[in-house]
């Protein structure tokens, strides 16, 4: 496979090469849920076009190198996932196509360059009732990358901890809890971590006080029992 293609999109744009072009127009009618205005905090992505497109290492890494970093250019972004700028062209433009991105044509003074921001901040995934088994599918994959580069990020950090500063050694750390909860209760949880989150997200450098650091966060909920016998078969 050449560098910047996915196969497992149907609804590639046409041209793959270029840093910077105009993604290919999607009619309104083919655009899935969410994929249209301000940043969401966070978008629930149920479409599974939409949660495939992100599901790729090298669109995962841009778009977050845009959202917590862009306006950034494709010759900007190939610094950041290591690839040649007309494959990070091409990225952003499926991650525009389903509404992760957009070009921002305000942020430079230079007509040649064309930097991309933001459309979405965060999301969340659930294999709710009204999921799909496509929907379940591509999420699932979404969910192991992002697992997979959680936990590459902390063993980096567990690698040098001895290197960082006491006061961040001691704020920074691991909670193991166990809970007890009905589902409609931990749906409150979420909501309440996603509320608390936000007034510690400050995606913009003026919102950021003194001293503040980019920190991950990972909150996982996840079932200490089996699944009833009746329960259907989630993985389709």
């Amino acid at each position: 496979m050449k560098e910047g293609e996915d196969r497992d999109l149907p609804e590639r744009t046409a041209a793959t090469s270029g840093a910077g072009q105009t993604p290919a127009a999607v009619p309104e009618a083919e655009r899935p849920p969410g994929a249209a205005g301000p940043p969401a905090s966070p978008l629930r992505l149920t479409d599974p076009r939409m949660i495939r497109a992100l599901a790729h290492p090298a669109r995962m890494e841009i778009w977050m190198h845009v959202r917590l970093d862009g306006p950034a250019t494709a010759t900007e972004c190939a610094e950041v996932a290591q690839l040649s700028p007309s494959a990070c062209s091409y990225h952003l433009r499926v991650l525009a196509r389903y509404g992760f991105v957009e070009q921002d044509p305000d942020s430079t003074l230079d007509r040649r360059q064309r930097p991309w921001r933001a459309k979405i901040s965060s999301f969340s995934l659930s294999a709710g009732a009204d999921a799909t088994p496509a929907a379940r599918e591509a999420g699932r994959l979404l969910a192991a990358f992002a697992s997979v580069s959680a936990t590459d990020l902390k063993q980096s950090y567990l690698d040098r901890q001895a290197e960082y500063p006491a006061d961040w050694r001691s704020a920074l750390g691991t909670t193991y809890e166990v809970l007890h909860a009905t589902p409609e209760e931990l749906a409150t949880l979420q909501r309440k971590f996603i509320d608390l989150f936000g007034e510690y997200r400050r995606l913009s450098r003026d919102e950021r006080p003194p001293g503040a650091r980019r920190v991950q966060v990972t909150v996982d909920l996840t079932p200490w029992f089996p699944p009833p016998p009746d329960q259907e078969d989630v993985t389709g």
